[in-house]
């Protein structure tokens, strides 16, 4: 059977079946050597004992609950951890990563629980669950221009605690402030300053992890490949990354945003066109996403396509539209939709917050809202010809809900090399795409709904993204990703994957896995189930073990 259709038949499943076959596993007396182990490791002066969670713990279900950001992975049936251990120390993980490998038990890492496909807290294999939302502590040195900050930090905080020390100092990730440091770069990180200053992960000067042998490492005594492989990688395939040393970059007291609406009859068309040509060639200070979703026409009342254009530019007003009149003067930029505003509030202004709100809202670490959700991703090496945009339009309004966020490169992103770290989608690409699809309604059906209509226009986005492979961002996490499982094993499965997301340096990687945490067989065993390990931290392999029970 197909992975991709070993994940349909999956979510098709009923709940029933998926409680009993969890349950099963389930045996509440062997959880007792695993927490004394804990226990035991407990140093006096950090006892562990206030930060695990068993089911039967009162607080169990809102402390697992806290972190889960798709509401497709907060069912009933969603397989549980048997225990969660909300670290408060650096020992709390030493002790985590000590008796999970003398007991066999899989270990999942939480830092933010924005993992799009829940890979970071849901198993079908017996599992806990390492929730780092407690260390969280940032230390802002603006005379180094740098920042300690713990994974389980939120880049809302990081930005926040940037702020209070200094105006002209940013840092380069997402827009999203409620997304958590540790998943987001060590799958390498994005956000509207890469053109000018790369991924969160180029920006990273040091770390500390707890190994597989759970000791407590820097840098220096981790050695360079580690290193490497924890900023882009997936860090918790490798390690647990207790905090990462982060470069502060200059941004300019005032910068300038605007976001600007165009539909088909407002020539979306050859807006867009123009955009796809000049974007990844504008200025590396000026970054301009485009975001495509249907919408009902206000003259027409029919379904049509709408193209929005939201910038983040670090400079004044003025320059900005000197610029834009000059390279990208279809879109018709006026005085009027440009603001300008310090850099923090600019992320208020990205992520649709009233800019009349205190910045402290950054600190909240929930979102405003949940949904049910997917998401894909592609890249593009060139731009799509008009006749395709009209296509893709045809398409989008026949699907109605899936939208797509067009992110430009250029800029810093085509002068650091592919091998700098294992991001390898530099230069060659003009622009990512993510694929977007939520919902409100609750339901196997409706679910199974929306998926398919994501699957459908990524599907038919086929003739215009990367090929051999088609490239894919690991933060973007993706069930459907992989080729059919054959007799080839695992490893050829997990390169097949691999590729997609690291290119050529998915061969460095097995390599630094296979040295970091090695397991007992044959090379061949070694490397199978290593590469399956840290490419899905064991999710994959969960979900072909009990497609086998069940099919």
């Amino acid at each position: 059977m197909g992975i991709l259709k070993a994940v349909v038949v999956l979510t098709l499943i009923p709940t029933v079946l998926l409680s009993v076959l969890w349950r099963a596993t389930l045996d509440s007396d062997s959880n007792n050597p695993f927490i004394r182990c804990i226990l035991d490791h407990s140093l006096p002066y950090h006892p562990i004992s206030s930060a695990i969670y068993t089911p039967q713990s009162s607080a169990y279900s809102s402390v697992l609950e806290s972190y889960i950001r798709n509401l497709r992975f907060n069912e009933s049936w969603t397989p549980k951890p048997f225990l969660i251990l909300t670290a408060l120390h650096e020992s709390h993980i030493q002790a985590a990563v000590t008796c999970g490998k003398s007991h066999g038990f899989r270990m999942k890492i939480r830092s933010g629980g924005h993992d799009y496909e829940g890979f970071s807290y849901v198993s079908n294999a017996r599992f806990f669950l390492l929730d780092m939302f407690n260390l969280r502590s940032i230390d802002v040195d603006i005379e180094s221009e740098t920042a300690w900050v713990q994974t389980g930090a939120t880049l809302g905080e990081v930005f926040y605690r940037i702020a209070e020390k200094s105006k002209t100092h940013g840092f380069p990730a997402g827009i999203c402030p409620t997304v958590g440091v540790g998943g987001h770069v060590s799958g390498a990180g994005y956000g509207n300053m890469m053109r000018k200053y790369g991924v969160s992960a180029d920006n990273i000067l040091d770390a500390v992890i707890v190994d597989s042998r759970g000791r407590l490492l820097d840098r220096q005594s981790m050695g360079e490949d580690l290193f490497w492989a924890i900023r882009g990688g997936g860090g918790a395939s490798f390690a647990v990354i207790v905090a990462y040393k982060i470069k502060l970059v200059r941004v300019p007291e005032r910068v300038t945003v605007f976001q600007v609406e165009k539909t088909l009859v407002e020539d979306a068309t050859d807006i867009v066109d123009q955009w796809q040509h000049v974007s990844y060639n504008l200025p590396e200070e000026l970054f301009i996403r485009l975001m495509l979703d249907v919408v009902k026409s206000r003259q027409s009342g029919e379904k049509t396509v709408r193209a929005s254009f939201i910038s983040l530019f670090l400079g004044d007003s003025d320059s900005l539209l000197s610029v834009m009149n000059e390279r990208f003067p279809k879109l018709g930029l006026s005085k009027s939709d440009c603001i300008e505003m310090s850099w923090v509030k600019s992320v208020l202004f990205w992520y649709n917050i009233p800019l009349d709100t205190d910045n402290k809202v950054l600190l909240d670490r929930t979102p405003p809202t949940l949904n049910y959700l997917k998401r894909k991703s592609d890249y593009v090496r060139e731009p799509i010809p008009k006749a395709g945009l009209e296509s893709i339009w045809k398409k989008m309004i026949e699907l109605e809900t899936p939208r797509m966020y067009f992110n430009p490169y250029g800029g810093k992103m085509a002068e650091i090399a592919a091998e700098e770290i294992p991001f390898p989608h530099r230069a060659g690409n003009l622009w990512k795409i993510q694929y977007i699809a939520n919902w409100k309604e609750a339901g196997v059906e409706t679910a199974n709904h929306y998926i398919d209509l994501t699957r459908k226009l990524h599907e038919f986005m086929t003739p215009f993204v990367s090929k051999n492979p088609r490239q894919a961002f690991l933060n973007y996490r993706d069930a459907d990703l992989g080729s059919n499982y054959h007799a080839k094993g695992l490893y050829e499965e997990a390169r097949v994957q691999g590729m997609k997301w690291f290119m050529g340096n998915f061969y460095r990687l097995v390599k630094i896995k296979t040295e970091v945490d090695p397991i007992r067989g044959t090379r061949k065993e070694c490397c199978s189930t290593v590469s399956l390990s840290f490419i899905f931290q064991g999710y994959w392999k969960d979900l072909l073990t009990i497609l086998r029970l069940i099919i």
